[in-house]
């Protein structure tokens, strides 16, 4: 599975399905119709992505979103949802976390608590594992084959170097000055 199909993938999973578990069910189920080698390859080409969103600006927006602050966890998942949202708005995200101000389903949170958030939570920690779950559905193992998958998605990454830091520059988003002028929108939509 190369990167076109990855996004294709994740972009029928859109039409397909409303709602993180049904979008679930229906990407697990389109993977588990496919061969174990490109059910590796879409977990690889995820952790690419999810490398991808690893900046300090989307983190920002993250912070900005959550109510100023995500954890290094939350972050990841929101990076996963961030992917779940399709290539274009996810490359508009990586060149513009701003541009978060223009998804529906960030336009959806402005002005209800968090905690009522519930489903719309922008974070889709369950999409980091899809492929093993359908892996073990695969290779008719329903109990623990972590191992082996991710064996075989390490062989599949090679020997590419991640970085353990955020790329970019890190910011403080509590800073209203700088949030103002990084991230104007959603710094009106999602006050501190």
């Amino acid at each position: 599975m190369d990167t076109d199909s990855f996004w294709r993938l994740i972009e029928e999973c859109r039409r397909q399905a409303q709602g993180p578990d049904e979008r679930l069910a229906w990407l697990r189920g389109a993977l588990a119709r496919r061969s174990l080698a490109e059910v590796v390859r879409f977990q690889a080409r995820l952790d690419e992505v999810a490398h991808e969103a690893f900046t300090w600006d989307l983190w920002a927006a993250a912070d900005r979103i959550f109510g100023g602050w995500c954890s290094d966890d939350g972050f990841r998942y929101f990076g996963l949802w961030t992917a779940g949202l399709g290539r274009d708005a996810f490359s508009r995200a990586l060149a513009d976390p701003d541009s978060l101000a223009d998804v529906p389903e960030v336009q959806r949170l402005v002005g209800r608590p968090r905690e009522m958030w519930n489903d719309d939570w922008p974070e889709w920690e369950s999409l980091d594992y899809v492929a093993l779950e359908a892996y073990g559905s695969l290779i008719g193992v329903d109990d623990d084959c972590s191992e082996a998958f991710y064996e075989d998605v390490e062989a599949e990454q090679g020997d590419g170097e991640s970085s353990l830091e955020p790329l970019g520059q890190r910011w403080d988003v509590r800073r209203e000055d700088e949030a103002a002028r990084k991230l104007p929108r959603l710094s009106v939509m999602f006050p501190l």
